[in-house]
């Protein structure tokens, strides 16, 4: 036994949970585990070549994370949420982000604009719904990515994984004039950071993310009801 795993006797299981949530983190961003999927450790055990303790630790990371949630003697799931929910979500979205935003952006460098730059560029020659998506995170999380309060990135995150199945579905529906909207909106976003002006980055993503709450919400069809939501067993 070396040195370092007698230090730390759960050391190989820590990282084998960490493999695993990263597995579990990528299917349930691309669409792959949908809301309501239930997460049956033995299965996953099974399938992904680990013991349950892992497993079980793996879930408990993506649990802080927002990608699932658990319920006492059922186990863990791909969250479900209902219309009230994501309205809720999003209008906490429209107060955090801002937030987020000004707090790293006097911390951005050149290179974090090169890099939102060359992100842009992508979406705006992008078709495909899924490369989109993570075009889009990956454009928002870089602009957050120099803000000094972890806790807020993580709430920030949070919000993210909790709505990203429902972004996608309402992709799906989505005019397809919604692109330059977007890609308008970005532009404007990136101007702001570029010129340091907290001001005009709040109110560019503000609007960005209210517009997205206002037409998702217009899509009742995407959603359960409450009680859904909820986890509780059905009563007949």
């Amino acid at each position: 036994m070396s040195p370092a795993h007698a230090r730390d006797p759960r050391g190989s299981d820590s990282v084998r949970s960490q493999r695993i949530a990263g597995i579990l983190r990528d299917e349930i961003l691309a669409g792959d585990l949908t809301p309501g999927t239930w997460l049956r450790q033995d299965e996953l055990a099974a399938r992904l070549g680990a013991s349950r303790i892992p497993v079980r630790e793996a879930l408990r990371i993506l649990e802080s994370e927002g990608l699932t949630e658990s319920f006492p003697n059922r186990g863990a799931r791909v969250p479900v949420l209902s219309l009230e929910d994501v309205n809720t979500y999003y209008r906490m979205r429209e107060r955090l982000e801002p937030l987020t935003l000004t707090e790293s952006l006097s911390r951005l460098t050149d290179q974090h604009l090169a890099r939102l730059e060359r992100i842009q560029d992508e979406i705006e020659n992008q078709s495909d719904i899924n490369r989109f998506l993570l075009l889009d995170r990956d454009f928002h999380m870089t602009s957050y990515s120099a803000c000094p309060s972890g806790h807020l990135l993580a709430m920030t995150e949070r919000l993210w994984n909790s709505t990203q199945h429902y972004r996608r579905a309402f992709m799906v529906l989505a005019d397809p004039d919604r692109a330059t909207i977007v890609n308008a909106e970005h532009r404007l976003i990136l101007d702001a950071v570029r010129r340091r002006d907290p001001e005009d980055c709040e109110r560019y993503l503000t609007g960005h993310i209210r517009r997205t709450r206002v037409e998702l919400t217009a899509h009742p069809e995407l959603f359960v009801d409450s009680d859904d939501a909820s986890g509780r067993p059905a009563v007949s």
